[in-house]
């Protein structure tokens, strides 16, 4: 059972969230759960991710994996068929294509495929201006007191 949630009175409320909001509708849309291929993700430094995609059958010219503004989008196509007959097929060489929503200021760094395991590495790069800063204080209104002298001093 899913419920409707409304965010409209978070809207008035905050600046800056609209796209948490979007992301928070865009989750609750979702029709359609596929879990083919499995995939792990997980957490290998402090701004290090790791995501493990299981894609036993696919070679890495089959595969494609596209960074878009927050977003990441892994896909796999075979590119043909076995005309073998087959008494059971248990390997699914189906189409896919996985989407994952990332953080602002996320990047990928690498990508590998070996025994079947694709693996993509990110990592959250903060910009120097987004970094926390510390302000000094004290130091300017006390040299700004120094150099103003008093209006009745000045006639004299």
């Amino acid at each position: 059972m899913r419920t409707a949630f409304d965010f409209s009175p978070f809207y008035r409320s905050s600046i800056g969230f609209d796209r948490i909001f979007d992301l928070l509708e865009n989750a609750s849309r979702t029709a359609n759960v596929d879990n083919w291929p499995p995939y792990d993700i997980s957490r290998t430094g402090d701004d290090a991710y790791r995501i493990t995609m299981a894609v036993a059958g696919f070679s890495e010219d089959e595969l494609s994996i596209v960074h878009e503004p927050n977003m990441l989008v892994i896909a796999g196509e075979r590119a043909g068929e076995d005309n073998g007959e087959y008494l059971h097929r248990g390997i699914a060489g189906r189409p896919f294509e996985r989407r994952f929503e990332l953080a602002d200021h996320v990047k990928v760094t690498g990508a590998g495929l070996v025994n079947g395991l694709l693996t993509v590495d990110l990592q959250r790069e903060i910009p120097e201006e987004m970094k926390p800063r510390k302000i000094e204080i004290g130091t300017s209104m006390a040299k700004a007191k120094e150099k103003s002298v008093p209006v009745e001093k000045q006639a004299a």
